[in-house]
């Protein structure tokens, strides 16, 4: 007994070690605590390099000319409502497992399809939080065996309405911001996308474009305090040889005037905005998700929610109706466009302290892709540039300013694809603060580290350098 004593102690004790030894390696591959490095040094670097070259190949195959044919446009929209009791994506917090408990407006994947006889690209509309990976791939493949359409010239943006459809892309990162998983939510996403992208193909007739953008500060401002904020409301309008008309619309506040809540299903103000349009004029409306990182909506009064919400999208509807018939429309304008990986520094999320990182390894562990993407396509003088971020709407306004003197109308969107959690202006990443949205927004979300905006302005530029050549 005393001999089966001793083996049972030393059994145990020798897996008592495994057991921490297992702890420590797997906290210190899984978890941390790394060093952190101060700046990126992703100049120069084999994953910059690397990504230009890629940018550089994709580019090669978008026609870039002064003479593009006459502009081909078709829009269509596909609803995509999922039923009570689906969960909503955004808001952590939601009680209820994020599900729904009722619809109070329907969602929608919406597409503008335009031609101009030698590139032909889609931009796709749709409202939800953000486009993934799966959603994509499944797009991308359905739309190839239809069209002409591929990776490269269909552009994904999302209203990121915290009150949309979630549940449709699996993994713990995922499923803690969207809700579980259930495939049967990411094929109706997935068929809606298509559908509408499809019949927008097929719709195409020549038309003429015009776009312009206006101000609307009163409707937005930086949830950390800081002066700077994307107010602008860019629009364009597209019209066919029949008289019918499309628009599209950007603007980068949060639609998060609906608290986390309520638990029913909506498009939100980019929803109402929409609906606006298309009750003023019969025309449908795309909205194209803005710059939305730190940009909060600042909703006129209302007796609830979801009033405030109806009169936000209601007032921006109606600073784009203004004027629409003094727009100086094209009929030739050249379409360009690419869709392309990014390769991405190491990740060093600062979660608990901003003197060590969490590992790098964490990514896979949570199900957060290995890549960036990136989006780029010309329209005439617009760019519309979509970034695998929340990108902050300050930098978004910054960057339009500096791309104005090209003479490049540039349209930041959000959520393009892949997340890399928050681009952040670089000069405040290292700031002490104990200002939790500060923290959360420069440091907490940035899963980077330093120099993600400066990296980002240089791929940018690298696409607008070739793009505004034929401009000027």
């Amino acid at each position: 007994m005393k001999y089966l004593s001793k083996r049972v102690v030393k059994c145990l004790l020798l897996s008592l070690l495994a057991v921490i030894v297992a702890f420590v390696i797997g906290f210190v591959v899984i978890v941390g605590p790394w060093p952190v490095y101060v700046d990126s040094h992703y100049a120069g670097s084999p994953y910059f390099n690397q990504t230009l070259r890629r940018i550089d190949e994709h580019l090669a195959q978008t026609e870039l000319t002064d003479n593009p044919g006459r502009l081909e446009a078709g829009w269509a929209e596909h609803d995509m409502t999922p039923p009570v009791g689906t969960p909503l994506a955004g808001f952590a917090g939601r009680p209820n497992a994020k599900r729904c408990t009722a619809i109070h407006d329907p969602v929608f994947a919406r597409a503008i399809v335009l031609s101009d006889g030698h590139d032909t690209v889609a931009l796709v509309g749709s409202d939800l939080l953000m486009t993934t990976w799966n959603i994509a791939r499944k797009v991308w493949a359905e739309v190839a065996a239809q069209t002409p359409l591929t990776s490269d010239t269909i552009f994904f943006t999302t209203s990121h309405s915290h009150s949309s459809p979630g549940g449709f892309a699996p993994g713990l990162l995922p499923e803690y911001s969207y809700g579980k998983y259930a495939p049967v939510v990411e094929q109706q996403i997935a068929s809606a996308m298509v559908g509408a992208i499809v019949d927008a193909y097929r719709a195409m007739k020549p038309g003429q474009i015009a776009h312009a953008c206006t101000e609307a500060p009163e409707l937005i401002t930086n949830r950390t305090g800081m002066p700077g904020k994307d107010a602008s409301l860019r629009f364009l309008v597209i019209e066919n040889d029949s008289g019918q008309r499309c628009y599209a619309v950007r603007y980068s506040a949060h639609p998060t005037v609906l608290p986390e809540e309520s638990l029913e299903l909506s498009a939100e103000f980019p929803g109402a905005l929409c609906r606006r349009i298309k009750e003023r004029t019969g025309a449908m409306a795309v909205f194209l998700g803005g710059a939305v990182g730190a940009m909060k909506p600042a909703s006129p009064a209302g007796t609830n929610p979801m009033e405030r919400m109806q009169r936000m999208g209601d007032a921006l509807a109606d600073r784009v109706l203004v004027c629409p018939d003094k727009l100086t429309y094209a009929t030739n304008v050249d379409i360009a466009a690419l869709g392309a990986p990014v390769d991405m520094p190491p990740m060093q999320v600062r979660l608990f302290s901003p003197h060590w990182r969490m590992s790098p390894y964490l990514a896979y562990v949570v199900g957060l892709p290995p890549q960036g993407w990136i989006q780029a396509v010309r329209v005439g003088d617009i760019v519309f540039l979509g970034l695998p971020y929340d990108t902050g709407g300050e930098i978004a306004q910054e960057w339009a300013t500096d791309a104005a003197k090209k003479g490049v109308d540039l349209w930041v969107s959000s959520h393009c694809i892949a997340y890399c959690g928050y681009l952040t202006p670089d000069s405040y990443y290292l700031n002490k603060t104990n200002d939790y949205e500060q923290e959360y927004e420069w440091r907490t979300m940035n899963w980077f580290g330093p120099n993600q905006e400066a990296m980002y302005r240089d791929i940018k530029d690298h696409i607008l350098n070739v793009y505004a050549r034929k401009l000027n």
